[in-house]
């Protein structure tokens, strides 16, 4: 079971990227929750956003304010965040995660410590 994540990069303030993450294999990619979450130098791992396994339900941390969007295409066992108007407090690097459901109707959760599976991160710097 492997997460690859990229798309990160190098923008000026007020830019756009889109990162995307590969799932391996189709069984696989659609029994988890995929989420995308951020780290910071020096600081803590945060939840940025995350879609249910059907693509219906996201959830998106407050600072997003409506900047990001996060979505994923089953038939390439892909999710993909996309960065609007990005700032440089965006500056970190992002990680996809999959949490596996285990249970109907089970619910986005924020917390990383819940989720079995993780990919290499790819690094966003945002410029002032």
């Amino acid at each position: 079971v492997q997460l690859q994540a990229s798309g990160g990069g190098l923008v000026q303030a007020g830019g756009s990227l889109r990162l995307s993450c590969v799932a391996s294999g189709r069984i696989f990619f659609g029994s988890n929750i995929m989420a995308w979450f951020r780290q910071a130098p020096g600081k803590e791992r945060e939840f940025v956003a995350a879609v249910t396994t059907n693509g219906v339900t996201t959830l998106y941390a407050d600072f997003v304010k409506g900047r990001f969007t996060t979505s994923r295409d089953s038939y390439k066992n892909t999710a993909y965040l996309q960065m609007n108007d990005l700032q440089p407090e965006d500056t970190a690097v992002y990680y996809c995660a999959g949490d596996k459901v285990r249970a109907i109707g089970q619910s986005i959760s924020r917390n990383g410590d819940e989720y079995d599976y993780w990919g290499q991160g790819t690094q966003v710097t945002v410029s002032s």
